[in-house]
């Protein structure tokens, strides 16, 4: 027997008071569970049960060490109680990393009704445009937008697209005139949004030949968060991509126009990604099955808003 396995034989003969007992109680011989003891005294270089024919008995060392042992298997079978109860009711800490702009317009809300679902679910969520090591960094569940994920042993499960749109200021359209045509972008000044695998200096644009618009002119700003480069459009710099879920406030209030209406940028997928999908705590697959079922249809939401805008669009130079 291992060290472990000894130790709850020690505990059993202890209660049982025999060797016959407590073995009959593990179902093994009382040879072996006799030798289990030995061989545990052995280890500790110390007696822990005084023997007779008719008698047993703690000795001191015995005492102290019956009231560790006690102790370390309470835990141990608490441990095993909380893991395989894991598998079926969720609870405790769930450590999430998202993309930042995704995190924000779309994850956070999402979370207010899973904990509502689940409130015995605490989240720590992360946002940061690196994609962690999941299992090196702590994380159960990671969020990532892109084309398509690296090989890696990760699980992924993907759970939705987003795509981009131009937009500009009211400000810059009126005093730089508004792009009819894909070509008419090399007129005017684009701002670039930087993401993991994308081309700088590129805009691959939806369609049956994957349009591909490249910049003649280097881009006077590059950012990696879409919130920046969206306050950067608003205050008139030039044209640049965002996604819906950031462009939409600005359509809203007027503060962003959307630029070349009947075309969009090249979508890109959502994954939700975890280490295994063996014994899968209740947690992580509670979550990812909330989002497989939530994120489209939040997306189809934001999808719905837009179309309903494109008939307002003014799609001639503006004037202000």
């Amino acid at each position: 027997m291992d060290t472990l396995e000894s130790m709850r034989m020690f505990a059993r003969v202890v209660e049982a008071g025999s060797f016959t007992k407590a073995a009959s109680l593990a179902s093994v011989t009382t040879p072996q569970a006799s030798r289990a003891i030995t061989d545990l005294e052995s280890r500790l270089h110390t007696r822990l049960l005084h023997r007779t024919t008719r008698h047993l008995s703690l000795t001191e060392a015995g005492e102290r060490y019956l009231q560790h042992c006690e102790q370390i298997l309470a835990q141990i079978d608490l441990a095993e109680a909380e893991a395989a109860g894991a598998g079926a009711q969720p609870s405790g800490k769930l450590r999430v990393h998202a993309t930042t702009s995704f995190g924000q317009h779309h994850l956070a809300p999402l979370i207010a009704r899973y904990r509502k679902r689940f409130p015995e679910v605490m989240i720590d969520l992360v946002l940061a445009q690196r994609v962690p090591d999941i299992i090196d960094e702590g994380f159960d569940v990671s969020v990532v937008v892109a084309r398509e994920l690296a090989d890696s042993a990760l699980v992924s499960q993907r759970i939705g697209s987003v795509y981009t749109i131009l937009c500009a200021s009211p400000r810059y359209l009126s005093k730089h005139g508004t792009p009819l045509r894909l070509v008419d972008l090399n007129k005017h000044t684009c701002l670039q949004l930087i993401l993991p695998d994308v081309p700088l200096g590129q805009w691959h644009f939806e369609g049956e030949d994957e349009t591909v618009f490249r910049h003649v002119r280097p881009a006077p700003l590059t950012v990696n968060v879409a919130e920046a480069l969206g306050e950067v459009i608003r205050a008139g710099m030039g044209i640049g991509p965002l996604p819906i879920s950031v462009a939409l406030p600005g359509l809203r209030d007027g503060s962003l126009v959307r630029v070349l209406p009947g075309h969009r940028l090249r979508a890109n997928n959502i994954y939700a990604m975890y280490a295994s999908r063996r014994y899968l705590d209740a947690k992580i697959r509670t979550f990812v099955e909330f989002l497989r079922d939530e994120v489209p249809l939040a997306l189809a939401e934001q999808d719905g808003e837009l179309l309903s805008m494109a008939g307002s669009l003014v799609k001639e130079p503006y004037s202000i």
